[in-house]
């Protein structure tokens, strides 16, 4: 071992005293794995229903959208606490694998507006299909761009009104980058579908092949 290597591996020892790892969702420090075993049997994980189908296609997701699960996105979200990204990669990544494998080509995600990215300092779905993409060696193309600084989906129930809401906010970045391809679209959390199902009409209109969709988590319905 060269001795920049063993200054490395201090470096390493000492972050981790100073700053552990921790399970995103119920902050437990965690030493090899990025979930906690206590979590890793308490979280609702949506098993046999992972996949749903809609106006968006076909979205897979992890999580219910309850719980822990819902505190630690906020956190995520709207507190900047990063610590989790490399475990909502792994469990996406692992979600896509079982059930959207061989079916796509390229990993794109939902972005926010340049208002938003101000105000919040980084694109939240960005992040997540840049950490899902960690254990396929690639990384994601920008293909959308949102033009419009519509009010949260989060503020609406109704899904007609969150229909009306997002339908016009997408254009395409780069239309000659997106036609030919079948994409997988990321996104954080999955409601109504209205946000992926815009999403994906206007990859489809730039020339998309298909579009297959991700979330980390995703609202029960009924």
């Amino acid at each position: 071992m060269s001795f920049l290597d063993r200054v490395n591996q201090v470096q390493k020892a000492v972050g981790d005293l100073l700053f552990p790892r921790r399970c995103p969702f119920c902050d437990a420090i965690v030493e090899k794995d990025l979930l906690c075993r206590r979590c890793r049997g308490a979280l609702p994980f949506t098993e046999g229903r992972a996949l749903q189908k809609g106006t968006f296609g076909r979205c897979a997701s992890p999580l219910w959208y309850e719980g822990d699960v819902r505190k630690a996105i906020l956190r995520y979200k709207f507190n900047g606490r990063m610590g989790g990204l490399n475990c909502f990669g792994s469990l996406m990544a692992q979600c896509a694998a079982e059930e959207l494998s061989g079916e796509f080509d390229a990993i794109t995600w939902v972005p926010i507006s340049r208002k938003r990215l101000r105000q919040r300092g980084f694109d939240q779905s960005r992040l997540l299909a840049a950490s899902v993409c960690v254990d396929w060696h690639t990384e994601p193309v920008e293909t959308l761009k949102k033009v419009v600084d519509n009010p949260p989906q989060s503020g609406t129930e109704d899904a007609a009104a969150r229909r009306a809401n997002v339908l016009g906010v997408y254009e395409p970045a780069d239309p000659a980058a997106i036609a030919g391809k079948r994409w997988l679209l990321v996104d954080d959390v999955i409601t109504t579908g209205s946000t992926l199902a815009e999403c994906a009409r206007v990859l489809k209109e730039a020339g998309a092949a298909d579009v297959v969709c991700l979330t980390l988590a995703a609202a029960r319905r009924g």
